[in-house]
């Protein structure tokens, strides 16, 4: 009777939701994926439906995200530069000043536009999805207040010098 619990309880639970830095590795999985691709981007124009916040390292724009407790499954729109060691986070348009003197981070809007992937599985090293919107739905966006306030914890002078344990 005890196993046939158990299994009850395994089959029940459900898988474990990937984090926003296990989503961002590059694995050999996903390096086959983009070697099997098309190669297929394009350009999206920012500034119209979303601004695009760019923050470097990738690393800190993933802390943040992190800790806001925004969901990998939600349908954000998330992009991976690689190469650059830049993630790209969609936000509410015009809320670009929100984001003023955060330290390796800038805002594109009016005026930018963003190489992205035409379809998830097209990514390559420089435009790789990290999460977007799932079958046709407008992507959700992130919130640009609680996006910068988690930033500016992240990249504070007294978090800096704190010592690690």
């Amino acid at each position: 009777m005890a196993n046939a619990s158990a299994a009850r309880t395994a089959k029940a639970t459900k898988p474990a939701t990937a984090t926003w830095h296990e989503l961002a590795a590059v694995t050999d999985a996903k390096r086959g994926l983009w070697l099997l691709s098309y190669n297929r981007t394009g350009w999206a124009v920012c500034g119209r439906e979303w601004d695009m916040v760019a923050v470097e390292p990738m690393a800190a724009g993933l802390d943040a995200l992190a800790a806001m407790r925004a969901g990998t499954r939600r349908g954000y729109q998330v992009l991976a530069d690689h190469l650059s060691d830049r993630l790209y986070v969609a936000v509410p348009a015009d809320s670009g000043n929100t984001f003023e003197d955060i330290p390796g981070v800038r805002v594109l809007s009016s005026g930018h536009q963003l190489l992205t992937p035409s379809t998830p599985q097209d990514g390559t090293i420089a435009a790789d999805w990290i999460s977007h919107p799932r079958g046709g739905t407008p992507p959700a966006l992130v919130a640009a207040d609680r996006f910068a306030a988690h930033l500016r914890e992240l990249t504070s002078p007294a978090r800096a010098k704190a010592p690690v344990s």
